[in-house]
């Protein structure tokens, strides 16, 4: 049962921003920046929590600062037409610096911000947004597939063009897609700093954006699939920290790397048999 709770707790980061890069790519936006959207999501949640002493306004301002790191992304993938792995990547730089700089500005210190609240636990020592993740996906999945707008959403990001002739506002669900994935991603830093720990860490994150985006890729841009592989990647992260406990005779660098070296053996098998969208940078004119 240990195990189990372990890994809903690890994959819950992965699965908000797997459900946030869903919502990117079937609109045909690669999104390379859920890093970026994850790391302010958690710095403004701590920064909520500590200014208000609630942890559920952090939440909301983690979810408000992943929103506005996706509006700027927007700008440049949609308005400007930058190409998107390297607005991505220059969202993901600037969410590696900003951060520290304003952990100097306001509280004088480098990497780590004070004790803030955090989320209550909610059942089994989880927080609210472990069941929120899971009843998320069910969510989008239901919203992708039986609903008119998902179904729009679907036709945008495989056929934009053709989407464009019915008269569907391509450009407008897209704007629509990326602010909502930048909430999703937020909150799935914000689970980081406020639910995990007590504060904010330089580069919390740690690759998680990148292995949700891996998860993703394996789960063929579906959301029970993405589901599916976020939580034996939450598997393998459980099972590294329970190797830690039980000091099994494993080399501590090995275990360490161990979610990581899922993560490219998983792509590296199923990038082939995965169909993204047809219409992934493609613009409606």
């Amino acid at each position: 049962m240990a195990f189990v709770l372990a890994t809903l707790r690890m994959a819950t980061p992965l699965i908000w921003a797997g459900m946030a890069g869903l919502l990117s790519e079937r609109v045909g936006i690669m999104n390379i920046a859920l890093e970026g959207y994850m790391l302010l999501g958690a710095f403004g949640a701590a920064l909520g929590s500590h200014l208000s002493q609630d942890p559920y306004v952090g939440l909301l301002v983690g979810g408000l600062c992943g929103m506005l790191a996706a509006a700027l992304h927007a700008l440049w993938c949609v308005g400007l037409r930058a190409e998107p792995i390297v607005a991505g990547a220059g969202l993901n730089l600037l969410a590696l610096s900003l951060p520290n700089f304003l952990l100097q500005s306001l509280w004088g210190v480098a990497g780590t911000s004070p004790m803030v609240p955090k989320l209550p636990p909610f059942v089994g020592g989880l927080n609210l947004l472990v069941p929120l993740g899971l009843l998320l996906v069910l969510g989008i999945q239901g919203f992708l597939y039986e609903t008119r707008w998902g179904l729009r959403v679907l036709a945008v990001g495989e056929h934009p063009r053709a989407a464009a002739s019915v008269g569907i506002p391509v450009q407008r669900y897209r704007y629509w897609a990326l602010l909502v994935a930048g909430v999703l991603a937020g909150w799935g830093g914000a689970y980081l700093a406020i639910g995990e720990l007590s504060m904010f860490v330089q580069q919390m994150t740690a690759g998680r954006g990148f292995i949700a985006l891996a998860a993703l890729i394996c789960g063929n841009w579906r959301p029970l699939g993405t589901l599916m592989v976020a939580l034996c990647f939450g598997a393998a992260q459980a099972l590294q920290l329970q190797a830690q406990a039980l000091t099994l005779p494993l080399p501590k660098d090995f275990l360490l790397a161990l979610p990581y070296l899922l993560t490219l053996l998983a792509v590296a098998g199923w990038v082939r048999r995965s169909q993204p969208p047809a219409g992934m940078g493609q613009h409606p004119d």
